[in-house]
């Protein structure tokens, strides 16, 4: 099904644009990651539905996908293992938001650490797209901190014990994706913008 669609929307595409291969191939990635992105979001609605989990999922969604957009992260380099991590994480956590209460103090320490890591690994890149301007790179981990910081206070003065531990576990989750670590779990490279730089000394 996959196949079918992405190579139907290719043929039209190059039937009425005309763009050269490295183009075409950009958009065949862009067009294989949104299928995947979207069949994957409606398995996990789905599943945490039923489950009677949907309100917390899309909480932690919501403030994971904030921090995600200047901390970034890695992606899985098989399909199969972002679909293994993404189903575990996103029906397991919002479970555990619901039923866990979490000490101020303990929220307080592993905020601390997490927006430290923040500060020496976020933003962290990917092969496909490699963050090589360094004054962006300042930008989004200043961003990636305070961020970091807004969400171990809005963790301590929430009330609501759902939405203060869906604020933890985001910053928790999101400092997890920028680490080196998770990279080489994922067999994939870190530090792409570095490895960049030093292809385009040797150009």
């Amino acid at each position: 099904m996959k196949d079918l669609l992405i190579n139907s929307a290719m043929n039209n595409i190059e039937k009425n644009l005309n763009y050269d291969k490295e183009k075409l191939d950009i958009i065949r990635y862009g067009l294989s990651s949104l299928y995947l992105t979207v069949t994957k979001a409606v398995v996990i609605f789905t599943l945490s539905y039923f489950l009677g989990n949907l309100k917390p999922l899309l909480i932690l969604m919501t403030l994971y996908s904030i921090l995600r957009l200047t901390g970034f992260g890695v992606h899985a380099k098989k399909s199969w293992h972002c679909w293994i991590a993404s189903i575990v994480i996103f029906l397991l956590i919002p479970y555990l938001c619901t039923i866990l209460i979490i000490d101020y103090k303990v929220k307080i320490t592993c905020g601390i650490i997490c927006v430290i890591l923040l500060f020496l690994f976020a933003p962290a890149d990917t092969e496909k797209r490699p963050l090589i301007n360094p004054k962006r790179r300042k930008i989004y981990k200043v961003t990636s901190v305070l961020l970091g910081l807004l969400y171990i206070l809005c963790s301590f003065y929430i009330k609501d014990n759902l939405i203060s531990n869906c604020f933890i576990f985001a910053l928790i989750l999101e400092t997890l994706v920028v680490l080196p670590i998770t990279y080489k779990l994922f067999g994939v490279k870190y530090n792409n913008y570095k490895n960049y730089k030093k292809n385009e000394r040797r150009n």
